[in-house]
Order: structure tokens, then C-alpha cells, then sequence
């Protein structure tokens, strides 16, 4: 009996995003927009997917600790 050998798959590096690559999409829209880049047609896909990445950006962002008060010391 003959066995069919078969190739192995290319393997396939998984990519990972961050909270920076998509802020960097965040940033790169509002050049895009600034500068003209959309047309009247796609702004709403566009506008539609900022605010999209704006809110996931706002919700899995580690929030700045607020630094512990400290009492005035007297001299």
C-alpha cells in the first residue's frame, strides 16, 4: 500500500495587534481626513470605523493610576 505524502502547509507567522497599531489607524484616518484623502461617499464608512477604533482604544486602555495625595508636611 502506498501512503500519499503530502507537503506540510507554509507556515503562517500569526500577527498580533496593539493598542498602538490601532491608535496609529486612528491617526493615520485623521491625516487621511485632514488632507482630503476621502471621498464624500466614503466618509461615512470611514467616520464609522474611527469611532469604532476610538471607543475600543477608550475601553482597553489601562487607566492612569491617580497618584496617592499627600498631606502638606509643616516645616
Amino acid at each position: 500500500m502506498t501512503t500519499i505524502s503530502s507537503t506540510p502547509e507554509a507556515q503562517v507567522e500569526r500577527v498580533n495587534l496593539t493598542l498602538q497599531d490601532l491608535q496609529a489607524v486612528v491617526n493615520v484616518i485623521q491625516v487621511c481626513s485632514t488632507r482630503g484623502a476621502f471621498k464624500a461617499e466614503e466618509l461615512a464608512a470611514v467616520g464609522q470605523l474611527f469611532n469604532k477604533v476610538v471607543l475600543f482604544l477608550e475601553q482597553n486602555s489601562p487607566k492612569a493610576e491617580e497618584a496617592p495625595a499627600t498631606e502638606p508636611t509643616k516645616e
